[in-house]
């Protein structure tokens, strides 16, 4: 969502990142385009003008760092400006003395407000609790079927008693039925509509009084841009919300209302909502998300990612036999439905750190992996533990066959496999990093 404004970010950076004295005339040179690049972003006016004027203050303060260039010390000024918009730390959740914690959830249709209730189940299952959703949208029955729906497929029940009934009396039962089916989490998936009015203002505000929740989260779609900041301010003098999920993050959007929301309403991003899968919910960050901006990557959220997908003693014994030059096909294959597992590859990728400048202009396509799949699933058990048995032309055949593939494509993946068991073994032996097999440009 931010690839632009990094990189006019970066573009405005790079001519002070390695100065060793900084003027007055490069500050105001770099702030006008950090300036112009906001802007262009779809950042609300008066947060640009706040943060560009901070910047300029700070840089040509008396700020000093003996370990930082002047114009290094620029650039993580501007790093402490982006995660202080965002709302400078993570805001996580907090629970009920005494359970349930009840969480209600607003939002105007088509922003991703059912499907973020699902997520938001998943997400504090994981944290040890169990979750209780109440279908309290009866202005549209098919946000009720849509929850029910979830509940299915995540395994979370959903107390719904169709669109007949007030929402305040639906609420206030599925929280006694989560009280006595001894659940400790509900979540609240309120009606929206296509505008804010007044009716469904009223509404939440009679839900809020008989649910009582412990917290009122509203649900943004920031692909809407300015538009979500309207609705965020509006929202906020009627429901008085106390925190924000914003969804479609992992979108084209121009990033604008991710950097504006919490400046204009005073309320934390406490949740991001990456991808369609119902795992791809977590706390937001700010000060991550601002090194990803910048192109410094995000290794803690890689990390994280990787230590909920990988068990520690099968990636050692994984990396000895790597190391060892003894990865079979079998072994690759469980390795690439991890990686999948944690996300799309380019966003991976854009946590590592000086990869992100990098990779601008590439495309990377996430269906080359399910390629990749098709063509090891469709070899035999036998074959993928054996990788000497591809040495035949007619398995190679039967391979393509079996996953759409030409027998060229197969062959291609069959010589990098072994090229790189090959590379893997002289690392191994003390050799260093042999020269690549092929060329990379």
């Amino acid at each position: 969502m931010f690839d632009t404004l990094s990189e006019r970010l970066n573009t405005a950076l790079d001519g002070v990142r390695g100065s060793g004295t900084l003027t007055e005339d490069q500050v105001k040179k770099v702030t006008r385009e950090i300036r112009l690049a906001l802007l262009e972003a779809d950042v609300n006016y008066g947060v640009v003008k706040e943060f560009v004027s901070n910047v300029r203050e700070r840089a040509t303060g008396a700020e000093v760092s003996k370990a930082l260039s002047p114009g290094q010390q620029v650039v993580k000024i501007v790093n402490e400006e982006l995660a202080r918009l965002m709302g400078g730390s993570a805001h996580k959740l907090s629970f009920a003395s005494r359970p349930p914690t009840v969480v209600m959830l607003a939002g105007l249709n088509g922003h991703g407000k059912t499907t973020a209730a699902g997520k938001l189940a998943l997400f504090v299952r994981k944290l040890g609790k169990q979750p209780f959703m109440v279908a309290c949208d009866t202005y549209r029955p098919a946000a009720v079927e849509q929850l029910q729906q979830i509940g299915r497929e995540i395994n979370v029940p959903v107390y719904a008693e169709g669109v007949e009934p007030a929402p305040e009396e639906i609420a206030e039962r599925g929280i006694r039925a989560a009280r006595d089916g001894g659940y400790d989490f509900v979540i609240i998936d309120t009606a929206g509509r296509q505008v804010v009015d007044l009716e469904m203002m009223e509404e939440l505000k009679r839900v809020r009084k008989a649910a009582r929740p412990h917290s009122v989260l509203l649900v943004l779609d920031v692909v809407t841009g300015q538009n979500a900041v309207e609705v965020a301010q509006a929202f906020q003098e009627y429901a008085d919300f106390d925190g924000m999920i914003l969804t479609k993050l992992d979108g084209d959007a121009r990033g604008g209302a991710a950097l504006s929301v919490v400046s204009v309403t005073g309320r934390p991003i406490k949740f991001a909502s990456e991808g369609e899968k119902m795992s791809e919910f977590d706390y937001f960050y700010p000060d991550r998300m601002a090194g990803r901006i910048l192109g410094m990557g995000d290794v803690l959220t890689l990390i994280e990612k990787a230590e909920q997908q990988v068990d520690k003693a099968e990636a050692e014994k994984q990396g000895k036999k790597l190391m060892a030059g003894k990865l079979t096909f079998e072994d690759f294959l469980e390795q690439m439905q991890m990686v999948k597992r944690m996300g799309p590859l380019s966003g991976l990728l854009g946590m590592i750190p000086g990869l992100n400048k990098q990779l601008q202009g590439v495309e990377i396509d996430d269906r080359v992996l399910n390629r990749v799949e098709a063509m090891i699933t469709s070899m035999t058990p036998e074959e993928r533990r054996n990788p000497k048995l591809l040495q035949n032309q007619s398995r190679v055949r039967r391979i393509a066959r079996g996953s759409g593939s030409s027998p060229q494509e197969v062959q291609k993946l069959i010589k990098q496999f072994n090229q790189m068991q090959k590379m893997m073994r002289q690392m191994g032996k003390g050799r260093g990093m042999p020269r690549l097999p092929f060329r990379t440009g």
